[in-house]
C-alpha cells in the first residue's frame, strides 16, 4: 500500500502542514531554527521553481547535513524533482544555499528515526496518529512498524554543497 495523497488527509493535518509554509513565506523561517527547512527544487517538467516546507528528522551541525522525510512517500511531487536532477537549495531562514541530496539506506533510516522518537517522546500522542494518517495503516512505533514505515516513506539527506550542485553527490 502506498501513502495516501493530500486529499486523503484529514483537515487538521493539513492545517499542521500548512502552518510552517506560512511562516517561511512571511519571512519567519528562522524562528523554526532547524526543526524545519524550505527546499527549493525544480519542476521536473515545467522547469519551475517550488518550494516546500519540510521537518527536520536530524541534523548535523558539524556538516550542515539534514534529514527530511517524504511523507508522501516515492510519489512526492519536490522527491520526484530531486531525482530529476534539477537545482536544489535549501533554507533554514537566513536564505536559500544549493545543496546535494542522497537518499538513506533503509537500516539507516530506521536508525535515523528511532533517534528522533527518542528526542521527541513527548510528541508521540501527536507522531503516531499523523503517521497512521500518512501511512495509511496504524503506526505503533514498533521496530517493525518503523522499518515498514521507512521502507514506505523516503528519507532525504540534503547537504550543503557548492553553486554548481544539482543532484546527488558523486561517489
Amino acid at each position: 500500500m502506498g501513502a495516501p495523497s493530500s486529499k486523503d488527509l484529514p483537515g487538521w493535518l493539513k492545517a499542521a502542514f500548512r502552518a510552517p509554509n506560512t511562516l517561511y513565506d512571511k519571512g519567519f523561517g528562522r524562528l523554526l531554527g532547524r526543526r524545519f527547512l524550505q527546499l527549493g527544487h525544480t519542476g521536473r517538467r515545467s522547469g519551475r521553481r517550488f518550494h516546500v516546507v519540510l521537518e527536520v528528522v536530524r541534523y548535523d551541525r558539524r556538516t550542515g547535513e539534514a534529514v527530511v522525510v517524504s511523507g508522501f512517500g516515492e510519489g512526492a511531487d519536490w522527491l520526484r524533482n530531486l531525482r530529476s536532477g534539477g537545482a536544489l537549495t535549501v533554507d533554514f531562514g537566513r536564505g536559500p544555499r544549493p545543496a546535494a541530496y542522497r537518499v538513506l539506506p533503509v537500516d539507516e533510516a530506521v536508525a535515523t528515526y528511532a533517534a528522533y522518537e527518542r528526542r521527541n517522546s513527548l510528541l508521540a500522542p501527536v507522531i503516531r496518529p499523523t503517521l497512521t494518517a500518512l501511512l495509511g495503516w496504524r503506526y505503533d512505533g514498533s521496530p517493525a512498524a518503523r522499518r515498514r514505515m521507512a521502507q514506505q516513506l523516503p528519507m532525504v539527506a540534503l547537504m550543503p554543497a557548492g553553486p554548481q550542485s544539482s543532484g546527488p553527490p558523486a561517489t
